[in-house]
Parts: structure tokens; C-alpha cells; sequence
């Protein structure tokens, strides 16, 4: 079990300098907005880029912080039972959810993103908008990859679950 806890941690340090440093693109897309509403509203003038890269930072923060977000449990859960659950029952619940639902969901929309990332990538599309931004499959790509750190942080979840799985198991052979 120690490889097993060794992959985990690696996973989730991956995870939290991932999660940390798309943290800073926050920071960035405010001023950007600030910028914007600045030119747009006092200076009568806009630019598509400067839209679309608000758009594009927004994509990042939310598919690059998406396995950040799960290793930390602040994901999108009905808590009607599970936060009464004991800690084993949770890990079971987790386990089964990780690996039935998140891990092959996670793996086809990789290969589906995958696909259409390339496919734009080979025409080498750009924005329509005249003066938007140009490569727009590098966007397109953050989509795979964000679903990469998410299959990982459901791989550390599973490992963590089965842990506290054994554990548990261990403790009732006493």
C-alpha cells in the first residue's frame, strides 16, 4: 500500500501547484473586466480580444481548477445522506462513485476533447470575430487537460477510499 499512497500524494501535490497557480488567473481576470468595463463604458470603445480572452481565462479557472476543487471537496454534492454517513460508509460511497461514474466519464470526454481539440488544431481555427484571438484550439485543449487533473484527482480519490476501506476492514478482523 505505500506505492498506493505514494501515487495519491503525488496526484494531489500535482493538484494543489495546479490548483494554486490557476488561483492567480482571478486575480488577472478582474483587472481584465476592470479594463474592459474602463474602455467600454468611459472610453465608448471595445474589442472582441479583450472579450474573449475574459472568456478564455473564466474557461481556465474553471477546468484547470476542477481536480483543485474536487482533492478539496468543494464540488457540486447532494449531502442529504452522505454527511451523515460514518467515515467508512463515505469512503464506500466515494470509492463506487469514483470509479463507476467520475473515472470513465472522465475518460471518454478526454477522448471526445481530445478529438475536437485536434480537429480545430488541424484547421488551425481562429476566433470568427474580427480582432479576437487567433489559435483558438489552445483554448480548445484546456479541455482535455482539465479532465486529465480531474481523472488523476478521481484516481487519489479512489486510492484515498479504498485506504479507509482497508482500514476499516482491518479494524473489524481485530
Amino acid at each position: 500500500m505505500p506505492v498506493l499512497q505514494r501515487i495519491a500524494k503525488t496526484i494531489d501535490e500535482i493538484n494543489e501547484r495546479v490548483g494554486k497557480a490557476v488561483a492567480w488567473l482571478n486575480t488577472i481576470l478582474v483587472l481584465l473586466v476592470c479594463v474592459d468595463v474602463f474602455i467600454r463604458y468611459l472610453l465608448s470603445d471595445s474589442s472582441a480580444w479583450i472579450m474573449e480572452l475574459e472568456w478564455h481565462l473564466f474557461a481556465l479557472i474553471f477546468l484547470l481548477g476542477a481536480g483543485y476543487a474536487f482533492k478539496h471537496d468543494r464540488h457540486v454534492r447532494v449531502d442529504l445522506f452522505y454527511t451523515k454517513m460514518s467515515k467508512r460508509d463515505q469512503a464506500l460511497v466515494n470509492f463506487i462513485g469514483a470509479l463507476v461514474f467520475l473515472i470513465p466519464w472522465c475518460i471518454i470526454m478526454i477522448y471526445v476533447s481530445t478529438r475536437y481539440a485536434w480537429q480545430s488544431f488541424l484547421i488551425r481555427e481562429t476566433s470568427p470575430d474580427p480582432g479576437g484571438l487567433p489559435a483558438r484550439y489552445l483554448i480548445k485543449f484546456a479541455i482535455p487537460a482539465g479532465l486529465f487533473l480531474l481523472l488523476l484527482q478521481a484516481i487519489s480519490s479512489l486510492i484515498h477510499s479504498a485506504l479507509v476501506l482497508r482500514e476499516g476492514q482491518k479494524e473489524q478482523n481485530h
